[in-house]
């Protein structure tokens, strides 16, 4: 029974599930940001745990299988180790998950912050689309929508 679900999890699949599963989500953050059905799946600590428990799945399953977490630290070494590195499936897999992750997170904060703020669903559709995509750019955008809104800038906000 473990060694099905094994060969179900596989590293390929684990990709695509995650790439279906992420979809969803960001819809609802851009489409339904005010609905409740966002506080439950978008918003919440849920899909975080979830994502969490899959990069601790492949931790563990890199880590049995003998890889060698240290030589994640080599990309801080040049360009061109990590260029190494993405050649790796191990670590290219714990990174887009730890990518997924991290613009999901701010996606669900560029939610609650602008409702926090009052800003319209249709002003943050766009540096939502954008951080998806582009997870830094898409947060620029909105802290700069998020000025005219609060009036001030505050750096420790």
């Amino acid at each position: 029974m473990i060694e099905q679900l094994a060969i179900f999890f596989s590293i390929e699949m684990i990709y695509l599930w995650l790439n279906i599963g992420i979809i969803p989500i960001w819809f609802i953050l851009m489409f339904f940001p005010h609905s409740k059905v966002c506080g439950i799946f978008a918003t919440s600590i849920l899909p975080i745990l979830v994502l969490g428990s899959i990069y601790l799945y492949l931790f563990y399953y890199f880590f049995i299988s003998g890889y060698n977490f240290f030589d994640n630290f080599n990309l801080y070494l040049g360009l061109y180790e990590l260029a190494d590195l993405f050649e790796n499936e191990a670590f290219l897999i714990l990174f887009w998950v730890h990518f997924l992750t991290i613009n999901l997170f701010c996606g669900s904060w560029i939610v609650r912050d602008s409702q926090k703020f009052y800003i319209s669903k249709f002003l943050i559709f766009f540096p939502l689309l954008i951080t998806y995509f582009i997870g830094p750019l898409g947060i620029l955008i909105y802290w700069l929508i998020r000025i005219f809104y609060a009036r001030k800038i505050a750096l420790l906000d």
